[in-house]
């Protein structure tokens, strides 16, 4: 049994598990993008410039993007369940982006096939293939009920074409501990659900695993997926703390009137009373001068500039253009430089577009399966689509041009050009100019008739 089964059968508390690189990484990214980095005040927090880059990114891979399963009565079912997860793409590319991965994991619950997000943090992974893919993991899931939580369990393990699915219960007084075993018949919610299944004949997991495709240089051994800021980490801290730098500045430097003590009103027990606290400092001098005026020189321009040379470092290092996060006004200074860095972005985006149609195509693989395990609906072929908006990973206009230049040329035909640009097969395309060029002629014709 695998050492984190071991773990769990000896009931140590969770948090006493032995934190690898990657975990430890993992819990890292969670933090900063889910705006727990202790270190600042709540109004450094308000950069929140990890969730910045994630939602980014997963708005520049997501944006107008449909995808559909068609091919038969089997493809349409599919296509129905398969719809209600294209609707949270954004939503679960951007945990992806955050924290290096999410699993994709279809379920059945009556009669249709559901699809469960588990993000990085809340699943084990236990075993790999030789080409470092996710075949094997653990999956947590818990509730709290009365004064006891109710911990289930579901262990996937692929071994010789054999998929095992193991599922065990446990009843605690604590969160994070596996105190006592207990029948999954003994929970309403868990009754349902088999303790151990064995499906043969099957070579990939039944879920599906979207990696952020950056190469790890956390653990450059693990074959588990990075978060898009994880060569930022250090960077997203100097920045708040720059940040904090500016907010100081602003607070110290605030104006104020110095008075001497005897300038002013006191109260029946002594006190100074003070028009607005927030303007008077109280001072004394013993000398002729009453009242002093204190108006320092702000150093905002300075710090801005320092924050701004940090961000763009955070861009860099992220995959995205300048100007994402950091001032537009201070960026791309020449053709060529704007060029390279939107490029930067696009290739960033057009990683993450390939790994999540890889991981899509993963997951209808699996909803397949169920519906034979199942017997849902009769079987049948099956294709899927993938449309993504191009204009955000090409400089469409540019190419655009460019390809009009080559037809002008006779470089390239008329239906090559229809073809890239309506994204119709050759066929098409050339029915199309066909068409066209009929049409053409016979108004020609009549012109000259």
């Amino acid at each position: 049994m695998n050492k984190i089964l071991e773990i769990f059968k000896k009931r140590k508390p969770i948090h006493e598990i032995p934190l690898n690189k990657m975990s430890a990484a993992i819990n890292e990214w969670t933090a900063l993008y889910e705006n727990r980095y202790s270190a600042v005040s709540d109004e450094i927090k308000n950069l929140n410039i990890a969730a910045a880059i994630s939602s980014e990114l997963a708005r520049l891979t997501t944006i107008e993007f449909s995808s559909s399963i068609t091919g038969s009565k089997r493809a349409d079912f599919l296509d129905e369940q398969y719809q209600r997860l294209i609707k949270k793409s954004r939503v679960f590319v951007e945990y992806a982006c955050a924290k290096g991965g999410v699993i994709l994991k279809p379920y059945l619950e009556n009669g249709k096939i559901l699809v469960s997000i588990i993000q990085a943090d809340s699943f084990y992974p236990t075993d790999f293939t030789s080409e470092g893919e996710l075949c094997g993991a653990i999956f947590y899931e818990s509730f709290k009920e009365d004064e006891y939580y109710y911990i289930r369990l579901e262990e996937h393990k692929l071994i010789n074409n054999c998929l095992m699915i193991k599922n065990t219960a446990y009843k605690s007084k604590h969160p994070d501990t596996l105190e006592k075993e207990i029948p999954l018949g003994s929970v309403d919610k868990w009754a349902s659900i088999t303790p151990i299944c064995r499906i043969e004949n099957i070579d990939k997991p039944l879920f599906a695993y979207l990696k952020m495709p950056m190469a790890n240089t956390i653990d450059s051994s693990s074959p588990l997926g990075v978060s898009v800021f994880a060569r930022a980490t250090d960077l997203i801290r100097d920045a708040y703390s720059q940040y904090s730098n500016l907010l100081w500045e602003f607070e110290s430097g605030k104006r104020a009137l110095f008075i001497d003590e005897c300038a002013v009103r006191r109260d029946e027990n002594g006190n100074a009373s003070l028009p607005e606290k927030r303007l008077y400092r109280l001072l004394s001098t013993g000398d002729d001068s009453l009242f002093e005026d204190w108006s320092p020189q702000f150093r905002e321009a300075n710090i801005l500039s320092g924050l701004d040379r940090i961000l763009r470092s955070i861009e860099f290092n992220c995959g995205l253009a300048y100007g994402t996060l950091s001032d537009t006004q201070n960026v791309d200074k020449t053709a060529e430089e704007i060029r390279a860095s939107k490029q930067r972005s696009y290739a960033t985006v057009c990683d993450i577009q390939n790994a999540l149609k890889l991981a899509l195509e993963h997951l209808v693989w699996a909803m397949n399966v169920y519906c034979d395990m199942y017997s849902l609906i009769p079987k049948g072929d099956y294709s899927i689509s993938f449309d993504f908006d191009d204009s955000i990973i090409t400089d469409r206009s540019a190419e655009f041009a460019e390809k009009i230049s080559l037809l002008d040329k006779g470089i390239l035909s008329a239906w090559e050009m229809r073809s890239w640009y309506f994204n119709e097969d050759e066929k098409t395309a050339k029915a199309r100019i066909g068409e066209i060029n009929e049409i053409r002629n016979s108004n020609n014709m009549a012109q000259n008739q």
